[in-house]
C-alpha cells in the first residue's frame, strides 16, 4: 500500500471516528508521493493532492517542508509546470513557509543571476525574519562581493521594514465576553493532561477544550457577533494558573482566535482571554507568543464599610462586590489607543498593563517570535552594512534608581543582561535580553516544543546555552501505546538538535524517567544561572528558573536568549525555632498561610520570591521553590551561605557524573562542560571572588515577611476545599489548614509520595516509618492505598545501598519492572504499598490517576479538579496536599491523623533539620555592574 492510500485511510477514520479534518502533513515522503500526483494531470488523485500540498503541509524546517519548497522552486525556474501554481503564486507559498529551506530557496533565486527571478525573490526575503546564521552568513558574504540585491535586502533589514509594513492593530476591538469558569482557570480546564498525547495533533487536542459544549457556546457566540472576538474570562479568578501550557493557548486560539497563514491550518493566532486577578505570568507569556491579548478586569473588588475598612465573611475572607458585569454574552469594546475597556460609552475599566509597547509589537507582528527574531535579523543588517541600526522597535524600559541595591534577581538579570544600553545597574520593572544558560524540555511538551523548532526554522541548539535536557518523567507511568509512538520520536529529534535526552535513540544507555525539575536542579551549576523549563514547576534551588510554554522553550533552545521584565521581589526569612516532629513541607505551607493571613492579598503572585534558606541543601531547598509556582510566584531565589552551595554543588557533580558514566554525554560533551562549570563556580566560592549570590542590604522590596517557625506547631494541609459555597474559593492552593482542623476522622481513600516535591530524605522518611510500625505492631497493614514514586534512579540506587529499599520492597505490592513496564494505566487500587516507576506518576494526571470520588492524600502539588482525581457521580474527588510523614500515616490509619498519632509515628525520625541563618545574608552594594556576561 502507498502512503498516500494510507494517508487516505486515516483521513477517512478521523473523519468517521473523530469527525476531524486530514491531518497536516510532516513527511517528505508522503508530500513526495503527491508531487508526483500533481505532476501527473491524469491522476485522479491529483485535485485532492494540490489541496494537500497548497493547504495542509507543515512549514519550517519539517521534512515534507524541504520537498514543497524545492517543488515550488522548480515552478518558479519553470522547470515543472502546474496550471494551478503559477510563478508568482509559488512565491506566495513561499513567503508563508517561515523559514528553513524555504529562505534557502529564496536565497538561492534572489543571489542568482537572472534578474527577473532575482527581485521577486528579494520581494519576498524582505518579509521573512526566521534566518539563522547559514542564510546571514550568505547575503554578508554576497554583499561583499558587490551583489546589488543582497545590499538591497540588507537595507531593508536595518530598516525592519518586515515589521514596520505590517498593518498597526486596530484602534477598537469589539469582544463577546464568555465566562470559561469561575474561580482560578487552571490551564488543565483548556487543555487536559490526560489529553497530553494529542497535542501536537492541534485539531484534536482542541476537542478537549473545556467541554463540547462549551466549545458549541463559543461558535454560538460567534455566530450572534461576528464582528466581536470571543473573549474568555476567568471570573472571580486568576487565567491560566497552573502548568505552563502552550497548548492551552493553542486550544483558546483554535476556538476564538484567527487563523496565522491560509496555507497552514490549525494554527490560529491572537486570542483574547481575561481574568479578574488577571492572568498567571507564565500563561501571559505564551498569550505573547501567539500575539493574543491578556486583560486584568478587575471586576470584583473588595467591598468596604462606611469607614472605607474590608468587609469581612465569617471565615475571615474579604466580601467582593461586583464593579461591573462580564456576564457570558456581554459585548464590549477595548480601545488600544486609549487602552481602555468600555461598554458602550461606559469606561470598565484601565488595560493599560495589556498593551505596553512589547505587547503591542508582538500582536502586530502576530506574536512574539517574529518580533525577537526580527530585532536580531535588523542588528545582523545594520552591522553589516556599518550602519547604526535606526529605532524601530520600542525601547526596552531600563530603570535604574540611584543609591539603590540590587535584590538576588535584579543581580542575576544584570549579569546576563544582552544588549543593554545603560551603563548602571537595572532594577526591577526594566525589560531585559538575557542569556539562559539551562533549559529543560519535558515529554508532554516536547512534541509541541519539536513542532516550534520547526515552525521557526530552528536545527541546532545555541551554542551560548550551557545545558539543556528532555525529559521522560510525564509518560513513565504507563508505556502505552501513544508513549511507544511519541517518545522515541520525540527523543530522537531533542537527541539530534542537541539536548542531552532522558532515552537514547540508540538504545545504549537505559532509559531514565527521573522527574525533569530533579535533573535540571543538579544541572543547574552556578547560583547566577537563568534557566528556563517547560513546565510551571521549573523553580530550581540554585539561579532563577521560570517555567515557560513549549514555545519559549524553543525559543531559548533556538538563541539562548529569553525576553522578560526584571521581576519585582518579595524577601521571605525566618524566626522562631523549628520543631523536631515537623517537616519543612509544613514550613512552606506555614509561609503561604502567614503570608495570606499578614498582607490580605497574595503578595507572591507574579513576583520573585527570594527566600533566604541559609544552611538547607539544594534537594531540601527545592520544596520550597518548587512550591512557589503553587503560591502564584513567578519564580523564586534560594539565598545560601557559601560552604551550604558548595555542598550543593558537589552533590550535582556526582549526580552529572553519574549521567556521563552511564553514557549520557553527547558529543559536544555537554555534561562535562557542566562539571568544569562546577568546578570554576566553587573555586570563585572558596577564593573570595565571588561568594553566594546575596542581595544587597540596601535593595527594595515590594514586600518583606518574616515566617514565625514558632506557630507552626502542628503539620498543614493545602486543602481544595471542594465544597465551598463560593465556587472561587475551591480548587485553590490557598486554603492551608492544620491536621487537628480533620478532627482524626476524615477518610482518606488513597496516599501518594512523589511528584518533584519530595527527595531522597523522603524515601527514607518511609522506610524508618515502616521500621517503626512494624516493631509496634509486629507488621505494617495498610487501610488505604499507598503509591510511592521516587524522583529519580539515583535516588533508587543510593537507597539500595544503604537499606532502605529493602524495606521498602518488603511491604510492597507492587514494584515496577524496567523490563516489563506497564502498557496501561491502573484503574482501582488494593489496600497495598505500590512502588511505582520513578517519575511524575499521579502528580501529572495524564496516565495513573485515583478511583474516581476518591479522597487523596499527597506530597504533591497538584489539586486542581480532576488532575488527580477525577469526581464520581456519587461525590468529589479531592487530593489534598501535605507532608510525606502525614500521607505515610492516613494510609496505614486510612483516615487523617490526630496530632497526637502523628507525633508518635514521626518519634525518633529525622525529618528536615532547618533553622533561620544565624546572621544576615546580605552583602553591601557593589558599585560594578556585571552586565553581557
Amino acid at each position: 500500500m502507498s502512503l498516500y492510500s494510507e494517508y487516505l485511510e486515516e483521513i477517512a477514520t478521523r473523519k468517521s471516528e473523530l469527525g476531524l479534518h486530514p491531518k497536516p502533513i510532516d513527511s517528505a515522503d508522503l508530500l513526495s508521493e503527491i508531487i508526483a500526483q500533481i505532476r501527473d494531470t491524469e491522476n485522479e488523485h491529483r485535485e485532492d493532492s494540490l489541496n494537500f500540498f497548497i493547504y495542509n503541509t507543515l512549514p519550517g524546517t519539517t521534512s515534507a517542508a524541504g520537498v514543497k519548497a524545492a517543488f515550488l522552486k522548480e515552478i518558479i525556474l519553470g522547470e515543472a509546470e502546474v496550471a494551478e501554481i503559477t510563478p508568482e503564486f509559488a512565491f506566495e507559498l513561499l513567503s508563508h513557509m517561515k523559514g528553513g529551506p524555504s529562505v534557502e530557496v529564496l536565497l538561492d533565486l534572489a543571489l542568482s543571476d537572472d534578474a527577473q527571478l532575482a527581485k521577486p525573490a528579494a520581494e519576498v526575503l524582505k518579509t521573512q525574519v526566521f534566518l539563522y546564521e547559514a542564510d546571514t552568513e550568505r547575503l554578508d558574504t554576497a554583499y561583499k562581493a558587490g551583489n546589488a540585491i543582497a545590499k538591497d535586502i540588507l537595507e531593508s533589514y536595518a530598516r525592519a521594514d518586515f515589521f514596520t509594513e505590517l498593518p498597526d492593530i486596530d484602534e477598537e476591538i469589539q469582544v463577546v465576553t464568555y465566562i470559561a469558569a469561575e474561580g482560578d482557570i487552571s490551564t488543565d480546564l483548556l487543555s487536559p493532561g490526560n489529553q497530553a498525547h494529542s497535542r501536537s495533533d492541534r485539531e484534536l487536542h482542541g476537542q478537549c477544550m473545556i467541554t463540547p459544549e462549551a466549545q458549541a457556546e463559543i461558535k454560538a457566540l460567534q455566530a450572534q457577533h461576528p464582528a466581536a472576538k470571543v473573549m474568555l474570562i476567568a471570573e472571580k479568578g486568576t487565567m491560566g494558573v497552573g502548568s505552563s501550557r502552550m497548548s492551552g493557548v493553542n486550544n483558546v486560539a483554535l476556538w476564538a482566535g484567527k487563523q496565522a497563514s491560509p496555507y497552514v491550518p490549525f494554527v490560529n493566532i491572537a486570542p483574547v482571554v481575561a481574568g479578574t486577578n488577571g492572568i498567571s505570568p507564565i500563561f501571559l507569556t505564551t498569550v505573547g507568543v501567539t500575539g493574543g491579548i491578556g486583560i486584568d478586569l478587575k471586576n470584583w473588588v473588595k467591598k468596604l464599610d462606611a469607614d472605607g475598612n474590608t468587609v469581612k465573611d465569617e471565615n475571615g475572607d474579604a466580601v467582593l462586590e461586583q464593579a461591573y458585569s462580564v456576564d457570558t454574552g456581554t459585548v464590549l469594546t477595548i480601545n488600544t489607543k486609549e487602552k481602555k475597556l468600555y461598554n458602550g460609552t461606559q469606561e470598565l475599566a484601565d488595560v493599560s498593563s495589556a498593551f505596553t509597547p512589547q505587547k503591542v509589537e508582538f500582536m502586530k507582528a502576530g506574536g512574539s517570535y517574529a518580533v525577537v527574531f526580527g530585532k536580531k535579523l535588523q542588528n545582523f543588517a545594520a552591522q553589516a552594512l556599518g550602519i547604526e541600526a535606526p529605532l524601530v522597535f520600542a525601547p526596552s524600559k531600563e530603570i535604574s534608581h540611584p543609591d539603590q541595591g540590587l535584590t538576588a534577581v535584579e543581580k542575576i538579570f544584570n549579569k546576563n543582561a544582552v544588549g543593554v544600553a545603560t551603563e548602571e545597574a537595572l532594577h526591577a520593572g526594566s525589560d531585559v535580553r538575557v542569556k539562559v544558560n539551562i533549559v529543560g524540555s519535558q515529554d508532554t511538551t516536547g512534541l509541541m516544543t519539536s513542532q516550534e523548532l520547526e515552525s521557526m526554522a530552528a536545527t541546532v541548539i545555541s551554542p551560548s546555552v550551557d545545558g539543556a535536557y528532555q525529559s521522560g518523567c510525564h509518560t513513565a507511568s504507563v508505556w502505552d501505546k501513544k508513549a511507544q509512538v511519541n517518545i522515541p520520536k520525540l527523543m530522537a529529534f531533542m537527541n539530534k538538535f542537541g539536548l542531552i535526552t532522558a532515552r537514547d535513540p540508540k538504545g545504549v544507555y537505559h532509559a531514565m524517567t527521573d522527574v525533569i525539575h530533579k535533573v535540571l536542579n543538579d544541572l543547574t551549576v552556578d547560583d547566577w544561572s537563568i534557566i528556563i523549563g517547560g513546565d510551571s514547576h521549573t523553580r530550581m534551588s540554585k539561579g532563577v528558573a521560570f517555567g515557560a510554554d513549549s514555545g519559549t522553550v524553543a525559543l531559548a533552545l533556538a538563541t539562548g536568549e529569553a525576553t522578560m521584565p526584571i521581576p519585582e521581589s518579595v524577601k521571605v526569612t525566618f524566626k522562631g525555632e523549628m520543631k523536631s516532629y515537623m517537616d519543612f513541607r509544613d514550613v512552606v505551607h506555614a509561609t503561604q498561610a502567614q503570608m495570606l493571613k499578614q498582607f490580605g492579598d497574595n503578595v507572591f503572585q507574579g513576583r520573585v520570591i527570594e527566600v533566604h534558606i541559609g544552611t538547607l541543601l539544594a534537594d531540601q531547598a527545592f520544596t520550597f521553590t518548587d512550591w512557589t509556582a503553587e503560591m502564584k510566584a513567578k519564580a523564586s531565589i534560594c539565598i545560601s551561605e557559601d560552604e551550604t552551595l558548595i555542598e550543593s554543588l558537589e552533590i550535582a557533580k556526582s549526580r552529572i557524573q553519574i549521567m556521563i558514566d552511564k553514557g549520557m554525554d553527547n558529543e559536544a560533551a555537554t555534561l562535562q562542560g557542566l562539571i568544569d562549570l562546577a568546578n570554576a563556580r566553587i573555586n570563585d566560592i572558596r577564593s573570595g571572588a565571588n561568594p553566594a549570590l546575596a542581595p544587597d542590604e540596601n535593595a527594595e522590596y515590594f514586600a518583606e515577611l518574616v515566617v514565625d517557625l514558632d506557630e507552626i506547631a502542628e503539620p498543614m494541609i493545602a486543602d481544595p476545599d471542594v465544597n465551598n459555597e463560593d465556587v472561587s474559593k475551591r480548587y485553590t492552593h490557598d486554603t492551608i489548614r492544620p491536621i487537628s482542623y480533620y478532627g482524626g476522622t476524615k477518610k482518606i481513600d488513597l496516599g501518594f509520595v512523589g511528584s518533584c516535591m519530595v527527595h531522597k530524605g523522603d524515601m527514607k522518611i518511609i522506610a524508618q516509618m515502616l521500621r517503626n510500625i512494624e516493631a509496634a505492631n509486629g507488621s505494617v497493614e495498610f487501610k488505604a492505598p499507598l503509591v510511592i514514586a521516587p524522583p529519580t534512579y539515583n535516588i533508587v540506587d543510593e537507597l539500595k545501598a544503604e537499606g532502605d529499599w529493602d524495606v521498602l520492597t518488603k511491604y510492597a505490592g507492587f514494584q515496577f519492572d524496567d523490563t516489563n513496564p506497564k502498557e496501561a494505566a491502573r484503574t482501582s487500587y488494593d489496600n497495598v504499598m505500590y512502588l511505582e516507576r520513578p517519575g511524575c506518576n499521579l502528580c501529572m494526571g495524564n496516565q495513573e490517576k485515583a478511583e474516581k470520588g476518591d479522597t487523596v492524600m499527597a506530597t504533591s502539588t497538584r489539586l486542581f479538579q480532576g488532575r488527580v482525581v477525577e469526581d464520581s457521580d456519587e461525590k468529589k474527588g479531592e487530593s489534598l496536599l501535605s507532608s510525606t510523614p502525614v500521607v505515610v500515616l492516613s494510609t496505614v490509619l486510612g483516615r487523617t491523623p490526630t496530632i497526637e498519632e502523628y507525633k508518635a509515628a514521626v518519634d525518633g525520625i529525622v525529618l528536615t533539620d532547618f533553622a533561620p541563618p544565624t546572621e544576615d545574608m546580605t552583602v553591601e552594594a557593589s558599585p560594578i555592574k556585571i552586565v553581557n556576561g
